[in-house]
This record gives C-alpha cells, structure tokens and sequence, in this order.
C-alpha cells in the first residue's frame, strides 16, 4: 500500500514554536519514529511537509540584510528549505530505519508546482507572509519590488499571491525513486510556484502553495491509495470554541463538503486541510485522514482522527458498524 504522509509545520519545530537547528533536527527525529514503523511494515511511504517557520526564517534575513545585499526571491527560499528539511529528514529517517534493521534508501527531491500565470491571486496578492514592520523598513524592501500593505497599529506586512496548484512537475523523478525502492520526501511547502512561458520553458514565481493542496495533487499524481495529514490536533471538528464542539470521525467526502460551506474549519488553518482531503479522495483516492502527528500509524493502519471516505464506502462501514 503506498501512502502519502504530510507533515504540518508542528513537525519540524519545538513544541513552544523555536525554529532553531537544533530544535528542527530533534522534531523531525520524533517525527520519523512512526515513518520508519510504517516502512518497516512494508508500506510504501512518500513524505511532504510543511515550511513556513522555516521559510520565515529565512525572510528575516532577508529584511535584515536587505540594505546590504539583494533578498532573494521567496520561490529560492522555497527551494532552500526543501533542500534543507529533505537533508534533515533523510538523515533522521535512515537512522531511524537502521535502528529497526531495515535497509531502505531515502532520497528528497526538490519539487516544483506549475501554477496559471494569470491566476488572480497574482493581479490582487492577499496571503499575507513573515513579521511586521515598521513603514521604514517596508520601503525598502519595496523598492526591491515586494508588495506590502499597511495594517495599522502593527505596522506593514508583505502579501504574495497563493495561486491554485495545477501540476507536480518533477513527480515522475518521485515515482522513479519509489519505483527504485526507494522512500521519498517532496513537494515540501506545497513546492516551489512555477509558470510556463509561451515557448514552453518554466520560471519561479514569487507566491505561496498551499501545502495540502500540494499534498493532494502529488499524491494523485503518484497513484497513493492514502493521504494523512498531520497536524497538531487529532482531526477536524464542528462547531470549534463553542459549548457544543464535537469532533468528525468518518465522514463521506460530500458531508465534509456541506459542513466546510456550513462554515465549520477556518480558512487559514483547518479548511485547507479538508479541502486537499476531499480532493484526493474525489481523485481516486481510497482515503484522507486528518489527524495528530502521533496517530500517524494508526491513521495508515486503521481509523483515525478525521478519516474521508468515497460515499460507497462510507455506507459500507456504517453498515457492519
């Protein structure tokens, strides 16, 4: 069974938020723990992830040292991070599979995501990005070009466009590795934003995938049969902050449809994650699950936190329940 795993950004920092070196390898080694007892057990595993903190990181610098070098465009810092977390999460999960006296070899792949040059997140950016800052500093990254917006008492913040994501360019370098034996990380962050030019070549762009809609796509594109989300609460739930909050167990994807338009997951946090669940099971998928990042197992092997299934099977279960 292959199963694709995605990992929230909760996954790659400490549990107070720090994004340190040190902070990102301990994580990513309790991370791995339940990856390797999957591939030990003979799943065929791809891993994605998150990159926000790290991606933040690396806009700070670019603020810092922007009156002295140019800030490099947020499609490079996408590819920094994949290139960093891929290396880190390579070495955890080889020791991790060592540990257990099993011989896979785990490679990363740096991923780009084609996106629609005239999508309309481009004309009009809104996802807004890194820290605050005072309209001093805002201007001079400006002048390099960046869009930033005031928001009053806080000061400024930069927007960038976060298109829809149409294709995982490099999968078939994914499938390959796979077929090879291999266990493979990609697509982190959603991948690195690309559009294709009227003569067919590609180049970077300056916008934000998300990452489980990134998740979603790679995982059709590489014929998963499930998708676990991992984040920092054991699924999704209706009815948040109030007296009368009750969790979502197994639902059909078109349930989970009608409670997002009802309003139930916020669109910054828990909506992009049943988004990317019901398209993956509406794609062929057998199923979606949206839980914590220590019921990873449980997620792959049974049923756990938020499970998305197609209708039929969902009667299915409900009929020998």
């Amino acid at each position: 069974m292959r199963v694709l795993i995605a990992l929230g950004g909760n996954a790659m920092t400490a549990a107070d938020g720090r994004a340190r070196p040190g902070d990102q390898i301990a994580a990513v080694t309790v991370a791995m723990e339940p990856v390797a007892d999957l591939v030990a057990a003979g799943y065929d595993v791809v891993l994605t992830h998150g990159n926000g903190p790290q991606v933040g990181n690396l806009l700070v610098k670019n603020e810092l040292a922007a009156s002295v070098v140019p800030p490099v465009p947020l499609d490079w810092c996408g590819a920094q991070t994949q290139g960093t977390i891929g290396f880190i999460v390579i070495d955890a999960l080889e020791r991790a599979l060592a540990a257990r006296g099993v011989r896979r070899r785990v490679a990363a792949v740096v991923t780009r995501t084609l996106v629609d040059a005239t999508d309309p997140g481009f004309a009009r950016p809104t996802k807004p990005i890194g820290r605050y800052l005072p309209r001093d500093e805002a201007a001079v990254l400006i002048d390099h070009g960046e869009t930033w917006e005031d928001r009053g008492e806080r000061g400024w913040r930069r927007v960038v466009a976060s298109p829809e994501p149409l294709e995982v360019l490099d999968a078939p370098a994914a499938a390959a590795l796979l077929a090879a034996g291999f266990v493979v990380v990609a697509n982190g962050g959603g991948g690195i934003p690309v559009v294709r030019e009227p003569d067919g070549a590609v180049r970077g762009v300056e916008a934000v995938i998300d990452k489980d809609l990134g998740a979603a796509l790679l995982g059709h594109a590489l014929g998963a049969e499930a998708l676990v989300i991992a984040t920092d609460v054991d699924g999704a739930v209706l009815g948040f902050g109030t007296p009368h909050q009750r969790p979502v167990g197994t639902v059909d994807v078109a349930t989970l449809r009608g409670y997002a338009a009802e309003g139930h997951f916020a669109s910054g946090s828990m909506g992009p994650k049943v988004e990317a669940a019901c398209r993956f099971v509406e794609r062929g998928g057998k199923r979606a699950v949206i839980t914590s990042l220590g019921r990873i197992a449980d997620a792959v092997r049974d049923h756990a936190g938020t499970t998305v299934l197609p209708a039929d099977i969902t009667r299915e279960v409900a009929g020998h329940a």
